[in-house]
């Protein structure tokens, strides 16, 4: 068999095996978010954890027109047992009269405000937790990103999933419903492509957790050196979850998503963001470089042209047929992410879908462009393996 013959035939079978992986993917992530997200509270089982106290780790930088309102509704849960340790880095960080304001309102609520960090490495996230974390009174930490708004038993149901084996809790990453097309992309694209990998990836055992929500055992953080250990890196939460894995404790997702609801978004910002976190994949782990080709367009080209060379099918019509059943297998998983009605039409879905996977390839050949991030105030070199040096401007 020639070369090329055999190149071909390899190629063949590749897009076969993709085309049962990504619809096995597809299957796997709309089953489960019809059978576990968005849960009501008498269908959730009792663990000997309900009652735990929880100490809430919250960073803040700046204020967004959103900040007040999602901060205030971490102060109304309804759980009998939390602290909100609030961490700003800066003294003069708009972020402190926010805190101070809720802190008045609420004065009953077991809250605290920690202004300075504390320089333990390059993470800035870290740093500005540092005291928090060293102030914390309870056994579980809940760190949750300052963009996020909750329901008031959004706790119950993280800490309802904190049973006996569990040493991590983990909200799927959506987002709530706001005006404008930047704020549709960003809702299709966490409602389709991002759960259909991150709960896949959890299903199959594979520890996927991003940080906007984590409920973890601060005792298992010790034993892996505290949050000072994880100060190294940029992205702390995939090294943090790795180090609770590592100690044989298992993982579990809540029921409600981690919402995000940040008051500043546009389309700029959203491409930015993915660019940032494909960097981060792509140096953490080497097997992201095979990313494309489970987007859309990209792997229906590769199928399509697989089912031509084996089954003698028109490759432009498999692919317009592939496409349009991948988009009606999005659309039903994200409305079961979103768990209601959805705030924008069919056409701004299409729309929105069509742009976003348009935009998959052009931003991941610009995270392997350029391996340096910017991040909150800093610009950082990446490493092979994940860690980061802080570019210093002369």
């Amino acid at each position: 068999m020639a070369p090329l013959e055999l190149a071909m035939q390899g190629l063949a079978v590749f897009g076969l095996v993709l085309f049962l992986v990504l619809w096995l993917m597809h299957l796997m992530s709309i089953i489960y978010v019809r059978l576990h997200l968005h849960k009501k509270r008498s269908e959730v089982k009792q663990p000997f954890a309900q009652l735990a106290g929880v100490s809430l780790l919250k960073p803040l930088k700046g204020v967004d027109p959103n900040l007040i309102s999602n901060l205030e509704t971490f102060f109304t849960l309804d759980y009998p047992k939390y602290e909100i340790l609030l961490c700003v880095q800066d003294l003069d960080d708009p972020a402190v009269d926010v805190c101070k304001k809720l802190l008045g309102k609420y004065p009953n609520v077991d809250a605290r405000l920690f202004i300075g960090g504390k320089k333990v490495g390059i993470n800035p996230k870290i740093n500005n937790l540092m005291p928090g974390y060293e102030g914390a009174k309870y056994q579980l930490v809940w760190i949750c990103d300052s963009g996020i708004r909750v329901k008031p038993d959004t706790l119950t149901d993280l800490t309802n999933q904190m049973t006996e084996k569990v040493g991590l809790v983990h909200g799927l990453p959506y987002v709530a419903d706001r005006q404008g097309f930047a704020a549709t992309l960003e809702q299709v694209y966490f409602g389709t492509s991002h759960p259909r990998s991150y709960i896949s990836a959890n299903v199959t055992g594979i520890k996927c957790v991003t940080g906007m929500s984590c409920l973890m055992r601060k005792d298992v953080l010790d034993q892996a050196g505290g949050l000072i250990a994880f100060a190294q890196y940029i992205a702390e939460d995939y090294f943090m979850a790795k180090a609770i894995a590592d100690r044989g404790w298992k993982f579990s997702m809540a029921t409600q998503v981690a919402l995000q609801n940040s008051g500043s978004y546009s389309i700029g910002q959203f491409q930015s963001r993915m660019i940032r976190w494909t960097k981060l994949r792509i140096n953490m782990l080497p097997g992201t470089v095979l990313e494309p080709v489970s987007e859309c367009f990209l792997a229906s080209l590769i199928i399509g042209w697989a089912a031509h060379h084996v089954f003698r099918w028109d490759m432009m019509v498999f692919f317009m047929c592939h496409c349009l059943a991948w988009f009606i297998a999005d659309y039903i998983q994200l409305t079961g992410v979103q768990g209601g009605p959805l705030n924008f039409s069919k056409l701004d879905f299409a729309v929105a879908w069509f742009i976003r996977e348009s935009m998959a390839v052009q931003i991941f050949l610009s995270a392997l462009w350029d391996p340096t991030i910017s991040w909150r105030t800093g610009r950082y070199r990446l490493r092979c393996g994940g860690t980061a040096e802080e570019i210093l401007d002369v």
